[in-house]
């Protein structure tokens, strides 16, 4: 069996296009599967409209949460939801082909491979969020700890087994294709070129982007701690020397009359301690949403097509 999670939010416009491909796609190559639809908080008629189409599917199958919270919580959600001995994500903003799940599928079924990702070479349309989404790749492929995960994102596919070990980390600040190139077993990927959105706004802003960027980052990486160390050690060298040539100037009576310098060597030391003091924050933030120890997600009702739960 099959189980396919797709999160949404306000996409009223394209869930007749998205569910109408990806059925047919999926109905190409297996016949016992479900498409667990996570409706993230939703304010448009996206739940009716999925509502709708599923009664003419009993194999689609609606989770509402309560609200917002996000993309990776809606993942999260569904994958908890989900019963299938093979397991995929896919964004719900056709902008990840659903006609990939096949190639997904015989690599998981006939080469044997556990986890199976989907590595963007390229991008249809104009858009100025992907040159963020390529700089954070780049930059991730030199300071992340888990390697061969650039340029892939959420679309994948993977075993029961696999999906097993990605829920067990409870991690309340998730980054999901990081935790499953991190759980290892055997991962194979295929390439597209990603389409442009086939209707309606990107849903997720800059600054989302920004944050699931820094929750990837700090959760994958030292990089910034170390960063810390090196740039204290540099400015600590650097100020050492500065102190020595101040004795010898004085020493010698060439020493610079007034207060410019101290100002700025002030403001410069205060500046790093500044930086120091919010990288440390993000570590402790984080710590502190681990402690609180709160849910990822509420589930308001779930529309399994059987009677209402």
């Amino acid at each position: 069996m099959l189980s396919l999670v797709i999160p949404i939010f306000n996409e009223e416009k394209l869930i007749d296009e998205l569910v109408k491909r990806t059925i047919s796609s999926i109905e190409s190559f297996i016949l016992e599967y479900e498409v667990i639809f996570v409706d993230d908080g939703s304010t448009d008629h996206s739940l009716e409209r999925i509502l709708s189409c599923q009664k003419k599917n009993c194999n689609i199958k609606i989770l509402s949460l309560s609200k917002n919270f996000g993309h990776q919580a809606a993942y999260t959600a569904g994958l908890e939801h989900s019963k299938g001995d093979v397991v995929a994500m896919m964004d719900g903003d056709l902008q990840d082909p659903p006609e990939l799940l096949a190639e997904m599928y015989r690599k998981i079924s006939v080469e044997d491979y556990d986890v199976v990702s989907g590595k963007r070479t390229g991008r249809k349309g104009k858009n100025g969020r992907d040159h963020y989404a390529v700089i954070f790749h780049l930059l991730f492929k030199y300071i992340g700890e888990i390697k061969n995960m650039e340029n892939s994102g959420n679309y994948s596919m993977m075993k029961r087994e696999a999906v097993d070990a990605l829920l067990s980390m409870k991690e309340k600040v998730r980054y999901l294709p990081g935790l499953r190139t991190f759980i290892g077993f055997r991962q194979g990927y295929i390439e597209f070129v990603r389409d442009d959105r086939f209707k309606g706004n990107p849903k997720m802003s800059i600054s989302k982007l920004i944050v699931l960027a820094s929750d990837a980052i700090f959760s994958f990486s030292r990089f910034p701690i170390r960063f810390c160390l090196i740039l204290g050690s540099l400015g600590a060298f650097v100020f050492m020397a500065a102190g020595i040539y101040v004795l010898i100037a004085k020493a010698y009576g060439f020493a610079i009359i007034g207060w410019s310098s101290t100002l700025l060597s002030i403001y410069f030391l205060g500046s790093i301690q500044l930086i120091f003091l919010g990288i440390m924050g993000e570590y402790v933030y984080r710590n502190y949403k681990e402690s609180q120890n709160r849910p990822v997600y509420f589930v308001k009702k779930f529309y399994d097509g059987g009677p209402e739960k």
